[in-house]
């Protein structure tokens, strides 16, 4: 992933977003072309600290064939974005760009066990079940036998060994605080989500710019 020093992210914040996003698309090489696959996905760890995303695909999905545990897959994990108009900037000859918050995680594939997989699959929508408290979670246990060993019979879970990661979250953290304040406030007033969301993080990123923008304003009104 190309990231300019603004935008680059560490590990550890790299890792967080990963984490509470849980879905990304999983790439892999065949040889000849790209194979890939959107799925959910949790992050564990082993005893030596080195992160690990486990997650499942279906039993005839070609990325099974590329489970050798040793060629390098990229797991990228998106969040929102949104198109920024040069008109929204303060300063002059400005060009249009795109926000976003990307993370690529890299590393060899193996398969899981039975055993392991039915771990999974209960860690898994255990994870998800809890963003939508107070409901009560589902559970595995409430299949009946038959239909959860069936359901399986079709799936392959898989774990990647994360040796690489990569995170770059482009907020304009380069601009002016000016610029800066003016294209969160332009995106804040957007009907899309996404929009909303990327003001939102701008904000918190650079909070004392929205500060400063505010005791002015204050400072104006007789």
């Amino acid at each position: 992933m190309y990231t300019p020093p603004f935008f680059k992210q560490d590990r550890a914040a790299s890792l967080k977003f990963a984490e509470e996003r849980g879905f990304g698309t999983m790439c892999a090489f065949d040889g000849k072309r790209p194979i890939a696959s959107p799925l959910p996905f949790y992050l564990t760890y082993a005893a030596d600290g080195t992160p690990q995303a486990a997650f499942h695909v279906a039993r005839h999905n070609p990325l099974l064939k590329l489970a050798d545990g040793a060629a390098a897959w990229m797991l990228a994990v998106n969040g929102p974005d949104a198109y920024v108009s040069p008109d929204w900037y303060v300063s002059p000859d400005q060009v249009p760009t795109w926000l976003y918050q990307s993370v690529h995680l890299s590393g060899p594939v193996r398969p899981l066990s039975d055993e392991e997989l039915a771990v999974q699959v209960d860690t898994l929508s255990d994870k998800f079940e809890n963003w939508l408290l107070p409901k009560k979670p589902w559970t595995s246990g409430k299949m009946t036998a038959g239909r959860l060993e069936a359901m399986k019979k079709g799936i392959v879970g898989l774990v990647m060994t994360v040796d690489e990661i990569e995170g770059s979250f482009k907020l304009n953290q380069h601009k002016s605080d000016a610029d800066y304040t003016a294209i969160a406030n332009a995106l804040g007033a957007q009907p899309a989500a996404d929009a909303r969301k990327i003001a939102q993080l701008m904000q918190d990123v650079r909070p004392e710019a929205f500060a400063a923008e505010t005791n002015k304003l204050e400072r104006s009104v007789p």
